[in-house]
């Protein structure tokens, strides 16, 4: 049985969403849940549910919690005792195959580089964006956020990073990898990029060279590599593209109907839609590079969003991706380590 931690005192509305979506993981995948937090709040929404008590789901009590207000770094070295850091301690300690965490991002990732430590030949961990195309396969974007100043070598092993994870994960077989650029012409792009190419193309795997930010819709790429700056951006701006085209669609579906069967069925469609875009059905971004899994949540995680990463964070761990890109980095043979 796979066991994963959720810190339950994370997200925006926790621990609510993580005890309801620790509930429905436990029910539909047969994980086992480890709620980490203040044992009698996590209890009290337990008790709420009758079901809950048949569940391979237990508590560990912290006695401190990180808050979306606390300064990240300051925060993972002197709050040992945070739900937070606990999660990733269980996983180190080998008492989780895995956890997730809708909390405070930056303390999240500090504490799970201090904590799980990196997989060797990975200079800094990236955070793995999921977005849906038009195609209907998603595409891996690496990295959404964890770096915002990143060298040639770091975008490298973003590569194959993302490469290795569409590919075991999401069952690609044969991971399409782009850069991302201002255009797909080689000498285009800045001197991040320029620099990159040559690098991606020594590396054993299907690089087709510069995407544009149109691509990432597109599904003629699978994986697309950026530092996190840009990743980002490029995220943010898909989450508010996203949340005004969907009240646009609703807007307008309520002001045309005029019968209820057209009403159902464009009601039908609409669902339809928005589950497609709905990002609580992905449910979290791996951090990749670290010696254990660690999936981060957005922190207005519904419950679903919870059950997935849940799901997600399983995935990962009985793929055993971080071992296979412990492997294949090492296999790499054109000096990434040495360039910069």
């Amino acid at each position: 049985m796979v066991t994963i931690a959720v810190d339950a005192m994370g997200g925006d509305k926790a621990p609510v969403p993580e005890v309801e979506g620790a509930i429905h993981a436990a029910k539909q995948y047969g994980h086992r849940v480890i709620l980490v937090g203040d044992r009698q709040t996590i209890q009290e929404h337990l008790d709420g549910h009758a079901t809950a008590r048949k569940l391979p789901i237990e508590i560990h009590h912290t006695s401190e919690r990180i808050t979306m207000h606390d300064h990240a770094a300051k925060a993972a070295r002197t709050k040992k005792d945070s739900s937070m850091h606990i999660c990733a301690r269980l996983v180190a300690d080998g008492k989780a195959d895995g956890y997730v965490s809708a909390g405070n991002t930056g303390a999240c990732m500090a504490i799970a580089k201090m904590v799980l430590g990196k997989v060797p030949g990975v200079d800094r961990p990236a955070l793995s964006g999921v977005f849906p195309t038009l195609k209907g396969s998603p595409v891996v974007v690496v990295d959404v956020g964890a770096n915002v100043d990143c060298e040639p070598k770091m975008l490298a092993q973003f590569a194959l990073m993302g490469e290795i994870y569409s590919r075991l994960v999401l069952k690609v077989k044969s991971p399409r990898v782009g850069l991302l650029s201002i255009g797909e012409e080689e000498h285009k792009g800045n001197s991040l990029t320029k620099e990159t190419t040559p690098l991606l193309k020594e590396l054993d795997f299907n690089f087709i060279g510069n995407v544009e930010g149109r691509d990432l819709f597109s599904g003629g790429v699978d994986v697309v590599v950026c530092d996190g700056f840009v990743g980002n951006v490029a995220l943010k701006v898909s989450e508010g593209l996203v949340e005004l085209i969907r009240n646009l669609l609703k807007e307008s579906l309520a002001a045309t109907l005029s019968s209820k069967i057209g009403y159902v069925l464009s009601r039908s469609a609409y669902k339809d839609f928005k589950k497609r875009l709905d990002y609580s059905e992905i449910g979290g971004a791996p951090l990749l590079g670290l010696k254990g899994v660690c999936i981060i949540c957005h922190g207005r995680s519904d419950s679903n969003a919870i059950k997935n990463a849940i799901r997600s964070a399983a995935e990962f761990a009985s793929s055993h991706i971080n071992q296979r890109i412990k492997e294949e980095l090492a296999l790499i043979k054109t000096g990434l380590a040495k360039t910069g």
